[in-house]
C-alpha cells in the first residue's frame, strides 16, 4: 500500500472518531438512568459494542468509496460528512440539552442523511453501501427508542 492509502483511510478514522468523540463529551449519567425505558432498550454495555462496529464499517465504506472514485465521490462524501456532523449532535441534544424532543427531530434527519449517503454509495460502491446498512438499522432503532421515551417520561404541567 502506498502512502496516500493510509492518508486516505487516516483521514476517515479522524472524522468518525470526532464524531464518535460525542459520545464520551455527552454521556448519559444519573439523569439518563433516572428515565423510563421501554422493556427492549439494549443493555447499557451494548451501546459502546454497536457504536464501535457502526463507526468501524463507516470509516471502511467512505474510505472504499473513495478508493474507488477519489474527487469525483466529494458530493457523496460531503453528505457523509454531513450525518457525521447529525450523529455527534444527536448526543449533545439528547445528554447534554436533554432535549429528546429536539434529539428525535436530529434522529430523523440522520436517518434521511445515511439513506441518502446509501443512495448516492450504491452508485459507487455496493459494498460499502452494504457496510451502512447496520447503521441505518441502528439508527431506526435508536429513532423508535427515543420516541418511546419521550412518550414515557412526559412532563405534565
Amino acid at each position: 500500500m502506498d502512502g496516500s492509502i493510509w492518508i486516505s483511510l487516516g483521514a476517515f478514522v479522524a472524522l468518525n472518531f470526532a464524531a464518535a468523540s460525542s459520545g464520551g463529551a455527552f454521556r448519559p449519567g444519573a439523569w439518563y438512568a433516572a428515565l423510563k425505558k421501554p422493556s427492549w432498550t439494549p443493555p447499557n454495555w451494548a451501546f459502546p459494542i454497536v457504536w464501535l462496529v457502526i463507526f468501524t464499517f463507516n470509516i471502511f465504506a467512505g474510505w472504499l468509496v473513495w478508493q474507488a472514485a477519489g474527487v469525483a465521490a466529494l458530493p457523496a462524501l460531503a453528505v457523509y460528512a454531513a450525518s457525521l456532523g447529525l450523529n455527534a449532535a444527536w448526543s449533545w441534544l439528547f445528554f447534554g440539552r436533554r432535549r429528546m424532543d429536539l434529539a428525535l427531530i436530529d434522529l430523523v434527519a440522520l436517518w434521511l442523511s445515511i439513506a441518502a449517503v446509501m443512495a448516492m454509495f450504491a452508485q459507487i460502491s455496493l459494498p460499502a453501501t452494504a457496510l451502512l446498512a447496520p447503521y441505518l438499522l441502528w439508527v431506526t432503532t435508536a429513532g423508535f427508542l427515543n420516541l418511546r421515551m419521550i412518550q414515557l417520561n412526559r412532563v405534565t404541567a
